[in-house]
């Protein structure tokens, strides 16, 4: 049997369509009053009915417009850990404008290019966010908060393909690369309620990410509102020792996190969780360690899902069907997926391939920004490729084997390495440089930098420059002085030779 999944069919796309209005529309018409969102702390929680977030969502498009913005024009986000990244990112969407969503912890070296990549009309910006040189005006989040009480602005509807928002990924060059996701996109992620998620309207849904990560946008906010359930999230400053108190007080029914915070929370004692379903994790690999011991201190399964920027997760186990040792899980109902060969065929069941995606798949991207040649290269025929690298078992589940290009996973984001030694290349005295992932124990990376110098450098002063040139998730937490660096017969560095040397 061939590797290859046909799930579909896949949701049909309405028309006229509007992203922000199928996230939000339906529930707040059925459940005006009821909770869609709370801010928690141990100190109590600022709560958001339904009625007042589709409100304050088309009081921001309204104020947007008001600057003279035009639908399809981009705005830049720049916001940190606070609820006007989703009043602006849905206001934005709302009015027809594209936000472009991006980490805070970029800094000013790093946000300048991309702002120019994507020629924002508006940057909305947080209080001591890094802002990027460039010439387009400025909104304070305090002022889109101001927008809560505007009339509200109709829907812009339109073709469900026009471009709905802009997410960045890591460029195996080491340049980010803009991608563009049209407004159908919000249908794929109906196909992970289920899929994945085992979301129900009375869900209360907790996650540990920040507002302004894509996974938290998606998985923590998006998504319970579609269905008209309860999402919690964090506030500014609560600490991952505070969640598990913090589920149990706001009777979270599910929780939602990367794999480096249940291995966090599994470092102290997790109180008992009478109404926890089960957890979702992704964003990179979870360790068969920490899925055992979070079985064991919270007994609750937790169901994980592998996905990209360009796609969002397609593949994983679900209330129902768990996967096997090991394993990811599914494809997901409505999907269709295969793991290719070199020559680009279905390989038989069992052996390794690359992992693809069909292009017709409502969650692909409609590509990378200004970017054809990127875009056209990960397209194969019928297929997206995805650049990972399975192994589909005889009953379709699959197993992740790695990435087929060198990039990086930190905490769920993917990291060029060619981007962090660009960096670290200009400090004093290195003469060449490599960076790549070291386990460091069991289920445990860190992005490790290994260079050539004189002499052994100063690892503070290293760790200094890391952090004037890099996002926090990108900073090597390790140097290493060689000799020379491991190079093939044609030159080319050979990192698996430093991931299996190690930090010794």
């Amino acid at each position: 049997m061939l590797s290859e999944i046909d799930a579909r069919p896949a949701p049909s796309v309405p028309q006229p369509f509007n992203m922000a209005a199928h996230v939000l529309a339906g529930s707040a018409a059925r459940v005006p009053d009821k909770m869609a969102l709370q801010i928690i702390r141990p100190s109590g929680a600022e709560r958001w009915s339904y009625a007042r977030l589709l409100a304050a969502v088309q009081g921001v498009a309204t104020g947007l417009l008001a600057r003279g913005l035009a639908p399809g024009d981009r705005v830049l986000l720049r916001l940190g850990h606070q609820v006007e990244f989703p009043l602006a990112f849905l206001g934005a969407v709302a009015a027809g404008l594209v936000p472009v969503a991006n980490s805070a912890q970029l800094t000013r070296a790093e946000i300048t290019p991309m702002a120019a990549r994507v020629a924002p009309k508006l940057i909305v910006a947080g209080e001591g966010v890094a802002l990027p040189d460039h010439p387009a005006p400025v909104l304070a989040a305090a002022e889109v908060r101001g927008m809560e009480r505007l009339p509200p602005a109709p829907f812009h509807m339109g073709d469900a393909e026009r471009p709905g928002y802009i997410v960045f990924t890591s460029g195996t060059s080491g340049t980010p690369m803009a991608v563009v996701h049209a407004h159908r996109a919000i249908l794929a992620r109906g196909m992970m309620h289920q899929g994945w998620e085992g979301l129900r309207e009375a869900d209360r849904l907790l996650h540990a990410g920040a507002f302004n990560w894509t996974y938290t946008l998606g998985t923590g906010l998006m998504d319970p509102w579609t269905v008209g359930a309860t999402a919690l999230i964090p506030g500014p400053g609560v600490g991952v020792e505070a969640l598990g108190l913090l589920m149990k007080r706001f009777d979270a029914t599910i929780f939602a996190a990367a794999p480096g915070v249940y291995r966090q929370m599994l470092r102290g004692a997790l109180p008992a969780l009478p109404k926890l379903r089960h957890g979702l994790s992704a964003g990179e690999k979870l360790s068969l360690e920490v899925r055992a011991a979070w079985d064991r201190a919270v007994g609750v399964p937790i169901y994980e899902a592998l996905g990209m920027s360009e796609v969002s997760t397609f593949i994983s186990a679900a209330p129902g069907r768990e996967a096997p040792v090991g394993a990811v899980g599914y494809a997901q109902p409505g999907r269709r997926i295969a793991v290719l060969g070199e020559d680009l065929a279905p390989v038989p069941r069992g052996e390794a391939g690359h992992l693809a995606v069909d292009r017709g798949d409502p969650g692909l991207m409609l590509g990378y920004l200004d970017a054809p040649e990127a875009s056209a290269a990960r397209v194969a025929g019928e297929w997206f490729l995805t650049g990972d690298l399975v192994r589909m078992a005889e009953d379709g589940a699959v197993t992740y084997l790695g990435r087929t290009d060198d990039q990086m996973n930190a905490g769920g984001y993917r990291v060029s390495p060619a981007e962090v030694e660009a960096a670290m290349a200009l400090f004093p005295g290195v003469d060449d440089v490599a960076v790549t992932e070291v386990e460091v124990k069991p289920g445990v990376t860190v992005i490790a930098c290994f260079y050539t110098a004189a002499e052994v450098l100063d690892a503070a002063a290293l760790t200094a420059h890391a952090e004037a040139h890099l996002a926090r998730y990108k900073q090597p937490r390790a140097f290493v002085h060689l000799e020379s660096l491991p190079r093939g017969a044609n030159g080319k560095l050979n990192r698996r030779a430093l991931r299996h040397r190690g930090l010794t």
